[in-house]
């Protein structure tokens, strides 16, 4: 495997990674998974996702800051799916509490028959390399009508995907890192 280059979802999941407070980094492909400057943005993409406090599918915890606005948005259910087992421990010990919320290890893509059908999706999963057809194929079957999804987007306000895409600005102050160093961030909603 060449060093820095994911090439299946389970390189990924088999990297080994450091947590610090404000910040995952990863051996493989660094080092950032996700920092708190992120924070604001978390918080657009949740307004997404409960836009109706229904059902929410969450795909990716990283550092738990989208699902805990998630959570204060007060969602009938809130399942997150996360694939890399460091992060699902931190995973199991910030849902302990909270009854609403299903957490399932694996791959979306492995579990993808056993998922329902959710009112918002928010897809933040670094590295996927079925990320298209996530967009394309996995996401209208698993949404219902009316419902919304948005996902972590490094592509401006091109709707790279072809889904419909509307865009959102956000102004942020990123740390320099190795994935986001614009001061705008354009938030994308899909509607259903």
């Amino acid at each position: 495997m060449s060093e820095g280059i994911i090439h299946t979802n389970n390189d990924f999941k088999n990297s080994t990674l450091t947590f610090y407070p404000d910040r995952i980094e990863c051996d493989l492909f660094g080092p950032e998974v996700m920092m708190d400057w992120e924070d604001s943005i978390m918080n657009d993409h949740a307004q997404i996702a409960c836009h109706n406090q229904g059902d929410v599918l969450e795909i990716g915890f990283g550092l738990g800051i989208s699902a805990d606005y998630i959570q204060s948005l007060h969602p009938i259910s809130h399942t997150i799916v996360e694939i890399h087992p460091q992060v699902y421990e931190k995973l199991e010990v910030w849902a302990a509490d909270k009854p609403n919320v299903t957490i399932i290890l694996g791959d979306w893509k492995d579990i993808e028959n056993t998922l329902g059908q959710y009112d918002g999706i928010f897809y933040d999963a670094i590295a996927d390399v079925n990320i298209v057809e996530f967009m394309k194929t996995f996401t209208p079957n698993h949404i219902k009508a009316g419902g919304k999804m948005t996902y972590f987007n490094i592509n401006g306000s091109n709707d790279s995907y072809n889904i419909g895409a509307t865009f959102t600005t956000s102004l942020i102050t990123p740390d320099v890192n190795g994935y986001f160093n614009d001061s705008t961030y354009y938030v994308p909603t899909v509607q259903y």
